[in-house]
């Protein structure tokens, strides 16, 4: 009842035997062990080999380079089911080539495609995206990082910060500015930068959640990155980005309602066991009234979400209207989160004060999610602008 529901009118046979041996994944490789690679602030690299070997990691991806063309109902799918883990943090990091990778299948040239691509799909390298500076935050179009061409390469200096995957990553799709004349969107460009190229230093950082996923801030010191890994057009890397990002938005979306069910499922198993004065807590009016407000949510932000999708599938609508419908998809989503983390914390009681609990760890990774991908400020202005209002 309280499960992901099955609606064919967006899922086939073959979404439920995805699903299906996702979640089996999940709950045999990732949730048993969530409580201790937070605690580590880490997890075992080779589970992006274990995933890997799954087909999740290849999804939507050419068959050429190791992939899987999928429509993008698998790929909330794949939000969804990692999520179920209740860490924000392993998924993030399973899952940051899903941010950093499509710029290279897109833009990238075919040799460029064939040495990176199929290693990431394989899980043998990690990919991640590196756009927000110290000074910038959901500001792309004032980067301050420069590329200066010097024969057939650039040369980059400047900071990133809050990068996800950063510390482990091999490869980092990184937003430069080309164009020291042009303070605007228009001198942005796209650079995949190997990480291992010298004068490219990184420092881990420490959050209030997301423990088990490691975040950097990125020094590039007159780093030398090939011309050949320029990403489609110099100067016209905007695009790029702003393209990436209605696509992050939507995965986010999906996640944050399914950690929202994450909360709504520990706090009703929590309702039914715990007795006060006689009486399960479930069976309490004040507390019944907020597990259904959960899911009341919960169920608004979805359906958002899925509809949003099929009209992305379908090519149904303005586009216009699709970009700000995706930035309401994950206010909605992200205040469901929300909500249902804190109202999950308050029923479990003390113990929603313990780690190890599910509703703890998500009530720390609500704000990454709230302005991870761009702000809820920023989506509601980008929304306005895109209705025209």
């Amino acid at each position: 009842m309280l499960d992901t529901q099955a609606l064919p009118h967006y899922f086939n046979a073959e979404h439920a035997d995805y699903r299906a041996a996702l979640r089996d994944f999940v709950a045999r490789e990732i949730t048993p062990f969530v409580n201790e690679w937070d605690e580590a602030e880490t997890f075992p690299r080779d589970l992006y080999q274990r995933v890997a070997r799954l087909g999740v990691l290849g999804i939507g991806y050419p068959e050429a380079l190791g992939g899987t063309p999928a429509d993008i109902f698998f790929h909330l799918i794949t939000a969804e089911e990692m999520a179920r883990s209740g860490s924000g943090g392993v998924s993030a990091s399973l899952l940051s080539h899903t941010i950093g990778l499509p710029p290279v299948n897109a833009y990238g040239s075919d040799a460029l495609k064939q040495r990176v691509v199929p290693a990431v799909l394989r899980g043998d390298k990690i990919a991640g995206l590196a756009v927000t500076e110290p000074g910038g935050g959901s500001d792309v179009a004032s980067l301050k990082t420069t590329a200066v061409r010097d024969g057939d390469h650039y040369v980059v200096s400047g900071e990133k910060v809050f990068i996800t995957s950063g510390m482990r990553a091999d490869y980092l799709t990184v937003a430069v500015r080309t164009d020291p004349n042009n303070k605007g969107a228009g001198g942005v460009s796209a650079l995949l930068v190997e990480c291992d190229s010298p004068g490219l230093t990184r420092t881990a950082l420490n959050k209030m959640g997301w423990w088990a996923s490691d975040t950097a801030h990125l020094r590039f010191d007159q780093v030398r990155v090939p011309v050949a890994h320029l990403l489609g057009v110099e100067n016209q890397g905007f695009k790029v980005f702003m393209n990436n990002f209605n696509a992050e938005r939507l995965g986010m979306s999906a996640q944050a309602c399914m950690f929202a069910q994450v909360c709504l499922q520990e706090a009703v198993d929590w309702a039914r066991e715990r007795h006060t004065f006689g009486q399960p807590l479930s069976q309490r009016q004040v507390i019944r009234h907020k597990l259904v407000d959960m899911a009341m949510r919960i169920e608004a932000a979805r359906s958002l979400v899925y509809e949003l999708a099929w009209q992305v599938e379908h090519q149904v609508g303005d586009p216009a209207h699709l970009v700000a419908r995706a930035c309401m998809a994950k206010i909605l989503s992200t205040q469901a989160m929300q909500f249902c983390a804190d109202q999950a914390v308050q029923i479990l009681g003390g113990m929603g004060f313990m780690r190890g609990t599910r509703s703890e760890r998500i009530y720390r990774e609500v704000k990454v999610m709230m302005i991870g991908g761009g702000s809820e400020e920023i989506m509601k202005d980008l929304a306005a602008r895109q209705l025209g209002i």
